[in-house]
């Protein structure tokens, strides 16, 4: 059984995901050689597993490419709320969308969540899938009155819910909208059996295996970093940020947002359920079996990635919540997650541009990437096995709604720009040498802006701040011991190495590091 991190309520010093400190994910090769298949689907987390299981049981020959090892993304950094609940979406979506639209957001989701149950039964599988009421509650009168106006839009969409005036809490509210019959799960265990079932299919899975671009034509051609190439009639790009985007500009058409969890023995009794705050800071609730115990994984403290306090602060400030309304216990796990919002909240689900028909993307899901993954697999599979689906236009990823996105796009683009260029005013005049052990910082070195970080063992490392995306200047994260990109959520090791895109490239290295 695996053992907590932390034993104390103090925060464990390394974030470790409670998911993955749990299972046992199979290893496989990377790619060493050109191959052809029918579908190529990159990117290895829930909409690449479950597209390619959906595929492989049609008899559709897949290859599945991971640039890293299975599940060990945002898939693995879920607080796993099976959930067509998405925060206070429905009452906006009726004023942008219209209520035929908004009713297919809810249903493709639902039907995702179906789907998830259903498999469960067919494979027998042990995940402890529980249903649970989801609640959405306030905590201010500004609050309430936007949690009536949602409970009016169930009542339009026939969502079966309702406004409650009183929720099992151990903290004062103002009401909530509670959505039926919803679920949570351990999401790894589940997709276990899953890329089990593809190795039986005969699906070939290759990790390690980075793909940079497609060459595009009527039978698009994937070529990894290492230079080997990927033959197939179709592509799938499931890699959370799309790695390759057909010049649909994606980075100009998303934003990232980080958040937060930890998972804590608490001395309070559990509410029954899953819990969302309707306002900030956010503060997500639902309950976990950890070796046979009760535990409480607490998220929220949204931020967009690389702004923002200190990032250990946010996990300092969930601990402070559980410890005042729950009275922590213990502190087992911490963890973060990073998320892409597109312009209109709607994720972005097929091909990738009009001209390139047979190459797919999947992204955009908002924080609820449990449902929302499923049914872009579900869609992915019918639009590629030639299957008319009434979600393709809500979901087209080329679409452009005046209202909100226009607005959006020029309000994110800003902030882009603002950022761009403070990172490059920013006055630096710490030295390296400052450093203790386990601290990382931006300095300067011969007179120019870098990133240091001194590790554990005492030594130091150094790297150019500049994003290799567009050139904006990463910050240091503290929480997670990454570089951040503020313009666009590209993050890097502390080495350099890229964890999440849309940069391609490390950042570079000053060799004189061993001088410092």
């Amino acid at each position: 059984m695996t053992q907590p991190q932390n034993t104390t309520s103090e925060l464990p010093v390394v974030p470790q995901s409670y998911w993955l400190a749990s299972t046992e994910i199979s290893d496989f090769p990377a790619l060493s050689e050109d191959i052809h298949t029918e579908v190529a689907v990159v990117g290895a987390g829930m909409t690449g597993i479950v597209t390619a299981y959906l595929l492989a049981k049609r008899g559709v020959q897949v290859a599945l490419l991971e640039a890293g090892h299975l599940l060990t993304g945002t898939t693995g950094h879920t607080t796993a709320k099976i959930t067509a609940q998405h925060d206070l979406i429905y009452d906006e979506f009726l004023s942008h969308f219209g209520e035929e639209q908004t009713r297919f957001y809810y249903e493709a989701n639902i039907e995702a969540l179906e789907w998830i149950k259903g498999t469960i039964r067919e494979h027998g599988i042990s995940c402890e899938l529980s249903e649970e009421d989801a609640y959405i509650y306030a905590a201010s009168e500004a609050d309430q009155a936007k949690i009536v106006k949602e409970a009016e839009a169930y009542r339009r969409l026939g969502i079966p819910g309702s406004y409650v005036e009183q929720i099992q809490l151990p903290y004062p509210t103002k009401g909530a909208v509670v959505m039926h019959h919803q679920a949570q799960y351990h999401p790894l265990a589940f997709l276990t059996v899953l890329v089990e079932e593809l190795k039986r299919r005969g699906v070939r899975i290759y990790e390690q295996t980075e793909a940079m671009t497609v060459e595009e034509g009527s039978h698009p051609v994937v070529v990894t970093r290492q230079g080997h190439k990927v033959h197939a009639k179709h592509v799938v790009s499931s890699t959370h940020y799309p790695f390759y985007g057909a010049g649909g500009f994606y980075f100009a058409r998303m934003h990232p947002e980080r958040s937060y969890a930890i998972a804590v023995k608490a001395s309070a009794a559990l509410p029954k359920g899953m819990y969302l705050s309707a306002g900030d800071p956010k503060r997500s609730l639902r309950t976990v079996k950890v070796n046979g115990e009760d535990f409480l994984i607490l998220g929220g403290e949204n931020h967009q990635t690389g702004q923002g306090i200190c990032t250990i602060k946010h996990y300092e400030a969930l601990q402070s919540f559980g410890e005042q309304h729950f009275g922590i216990r213990e502190i087992g796990y911490r963890w973060s997650a990073q998320d892409l919002i597109t312009l209109d909240k709607l994720p972005y689900i097929g091909p990738a541009a009009s001209d390139t028909p047979n190459i797919f993307i999947a992204t955009g899901y908002k924080k609820w990437g449990m449902t929302t993954s499923v049914a872009a697999a579900l869609l992915l599979d019918k639009q590629i096995s030639g299957i008319a689906s009434p979600y393709t236009d809500l979901f087209r990823p080329s679409r452009f709604h005046a209202d909100p996105s226009l607005r959006n796009f020029a309000v994110e683009n800003a902030d882009v720009a603002k950022h761009l260029i403070q990172g490059k005013l920013e006055m630096v005049s710490r030295d390296p040498a400052e450093l203790g052990k386990d601290e990382g910082a931006v300095v300067r070195v011969n007179g120019k802006r870098a990133g240091a970080y001194r590790d554990s063992h005492g030594q130091l490392h150094l790297v150019d701040t500049t994003c290799t995306h567009m050139g904006c200047e990463v910050e240091w994260n503290d929480g997670e011991r990454t570089w951040d990109c503020p313009c666009h959520g590209s993050r890097y090791s502390y080495q350099g190495e890229v964890l999440e895109g849309p940069a391609k490239k490390p950042l570079a290295t000053i060799r004189e590091a061993s001088k410092v």
